[in-house]
């Protein structure tokens, strides 16, 4: 990686992160996903996790690319202290489903950036949690189904996606929509920018 203030790595397999990004005109260098144990800790609160995930998965990739800024983030959603993560077969998806049915829920977007370390102990870096709130409409059987047919609900926390077909069922939300997606592009843009980057 070249040793200035424009080059990004990004800590995350996410193309919708990618996307999110070009959306603001950054585009990253490099894309590499942390390999970490995501098993929330016992008792741990939603935010508490999120924010504990974001911080880990820059920390497993920034000390490998200390000549270039690092993002990574993690987004949870939460229906009380109960945290829904990715559903692992077609019968979770249906029961989050069923649980978010007609209920508002949380929608937890951590973020954790560092700056190049470039000779120095430890990189600066900036923390944010962006806190939106989601309600579904009240979901038939039918209209369960049909998402768990499209298979939308795969890879996404919380089994679905805003983006998508799911976005019919939405009545309201409040916060960051590009946080629900899966980055808060204003504490993204904010943070890089006070640590000195200069690719946008």
């Amino acid at each position: 990686m070249p040793n200035n203030t424009s080059s990004l790595v990004l800590a995350s397999a996410s193309p919708r992160r990618l996307e999110l990004l070009a959306q603001i005109n950054i585009t990253p260098d490099a894309v590499m996903p942390a390999d970490i144990d995501e098993t929330p800790l016992f008792n741990e609160r939603p935010r508490d996790y999120a924010k504990r995930m974001a911080r880990e998965k820059l920390d497993a990739i920034c000390p490998n690319v200390e000549d270039s800024f690092c993002l990574a983030s993690d987004t949870v959603v939460a229906c009380g202290r109960r945290i829904l993560g990715k559903p692992q077969d077609e019968d979770e998806a249906r029961a989050f489903l069923n649980l978010l049915s007609g209920r508002r829920h949380q929608v937890m977007t951590a973020i954790a950036i560092a700056a190049p370390r470039i000779g120095q102990a430890s990189p600066k870096t900036v923390e944010r949690l962006s806190v939106s709130i989601v309600k579904f409409n009240r979901l038939d059987r039918r209209q369960i189904e049909d998402y768990i047919a499209s298979n939308e609900w795969q890879g996404k926390a919380g089994g679905y996606g805003i983006q998508g077909l799911a976005a019919q069922h939405i009545a309201w939300m409040q916060g960051s929509y590009s946080a629900i997606v899966g980055l808060p592009l204003f504490d993204v843009a904010q943070g890089l920018r006070g640590l000195g980057f200069d690719g946008q």
